[in-house]
């Protein structure tokens, strides 16, 4: 679409929005993509807004894969047998995607950002291996569960972040901090399946990602500062943000009930 003014400064504004809310609390933020492109800086239609979210995610998710990959947290292996069968699933869950009406595809997705929003809520962090190596047992795990998040991923244009860190960990029994850094590649991939799937079909407002992605460079810095500083209130911060998550959710499913209800009123 042709952008307004007002259009670029949202767009960078979410972006900083989204990259700030990963930097602070370390995932989340991405599942508020979609609906910011949509109800904020006004794309057109869900399937747009997801093509457009999922390359911005997959830029930012690479911007700090290569920051965990300079402190050594990035377990090459096991992130690569994920990513590999996970992009697999991504192409074959964002196919379906494009096929779903995009009304029933915003409901479905406020119902996994309400979920997301539990497992936030409910997350907990294990001692898990820090020395884990990959053996053929757990390749076979990490490749049935890659591609089953990469899947659900790929459906609903969202990183997975928080389908991937606890995916990467029952699948190899890693530590938490590895499994965060070795999630950023599937992250990375999954997002760029999604969006190659959706460009295809016209469906990426390229400059609309673009501003998207340096805003969330920016934002995302500046929530990494502030997460030092508020490292004891990580949980608290965490809570907040759940509830955002909650408060989004509730006007989607409001939104996209409405709209569905007025379509079945329509039908002869």
């Amino acid at each position: 679409m042709d952008l307004s003014l007002l259009q670029a400064v949202l767009s960078v504004l979410s972006g900083s929005a989204v990259g700030f809310a990963l930097g602070l609390i370390g995932g989340g933020g991405s599942i508020l993509a979609v609906p910011l492109l949509l109800y904020v800086v006004g794309l057109p239609s869900a399937h747009l807004a997801i093509g457009t979210s999922a390359l911005a995610v997959a830029a930012n998710a690479f911007a700090n894969l290569a920051q965990h990959a300079r402190n050594g947290t990035v377990k090459w292996p096991c992130a690569a047998v994920f990513a590999v069968a996970g992009v697999l699933g991504a192409l074959v869950g964002s196919t379906i995607g494009k096929a779903v009406q995009g009304d029933w595809l915003l409901l479905l997705f406020a119902l996994v950002m309400i979920a997301v929003g539990v497992a936030m809520l409910l997350r907990r962090g294990g001692e898990g291996d820090p020395s884990v190596r990959i053996t053929p047992a757990i390749g076979v795990r990490l490749a049935g569960i890659g591609f089953l998040t990469g899947l659900l991923s790929g459906f609903f244009g969202i990183g997975g972040g928080f389908l991937i860190v606890p995916g990467i960990m029952l699948g190899s029994g890693m530590a938490i901090l590895n499994a965060v850094g070795s999630s950023l590649l599937s992250v990375g991939a999954f997002g760029t399946a999604t969006a190659v799937n959706y460009a295809v079909s016209g469906l990426v407002d390229w400059p609309v990602a673009g501003l998207f992605i340096a805003g969330g460079v920016a934002g995302g810095a500046l929530g990494m500062r502030l997460a030092v500083r508020l490292a004891g209130r990580k949980g608290m911060l965490t809570r907040v943000f759940a509830g955002v998550i909650f408060a989004v959710a509730a006007y989607m499913l409001y939104r996209s009930v409405g709209t569905l209800f007025i379509h079945e009123r329509r039908r002869p």
